[in-house]
């Protein structure tokens, strides 16, 4: 039996703090589906196709590392669903610290409730990633601040061009 599992975010932009979870989370599953929330309401930086891009280039060498099958999806309803939908029996979720332990033990119960055959399993930051969130990343950039430190050069390369145009 194939072992999927899923893990959402906005990738807006894919940072190496997402980096760090989906190594982690290859190492226990034989596929992994990434999938891109999309909200109508929310203007992101980046489109979906260019997040999808973006995380193919970096997540394709440690996906082939792990031996692991990846796919990316975009979905714009529950996660819940979407993880179903892939097939997926474990949604993944990014530790920081506690107060993401809070929502994110919340989000948990509530998908264990809607669907109960799909577990949820949390993946704590490595030190070196745990002060990373991608809003922060955009604010930077669009400051004109150095991101280097907090995504990979190719997304670095991206965040500038667009901060070049705002």
């Amino acid at each position: 039996m194939t072992r999927i599992g899923f893990y959402s975010g906005s990738f807006d932009p894919v940072t190496l703090g997402h980096l760090d979870v989906i190594a982690h989370a290859l190492a226990l599953v034989d596929a992994l589906v990434i999938g891109i929330g999309v909200h109508p309401g929310k203007a992101p930086l980046f489109t979906a196709a260019e997040r999808i891009e973006m995380i193919k280039v970096d997540v394709k060498p440690l996906a082939r590392r792990a031996g692991v099958s990846f796919d990316i999806v975009t979905f714009d309803r529950l996660t819940v669903d979407a993880a179903r939908s892939a097939g997926a029996s474990v949604i993944f979720r990014g530790l920081r610290d506690g107060t993401d332990l809070d929502y994110e033990m919340q989000m948990a119960g509530m998908n264990g409730a809607m669907m109960p055959a799909i577990g949820t399993v949390f993946l704590p930051a490595s030190p070196g990633v745990r002060h990373i969130t991608a809003t922060l990343v955009r604010q930077i950039a669009l400051m004109g601040g150095d991101v280097g430190g907090f995504v990979t050069p190719a997304v670095a390369k991206r965040l500038k061009a667009k901060a070049a145009k705002a």
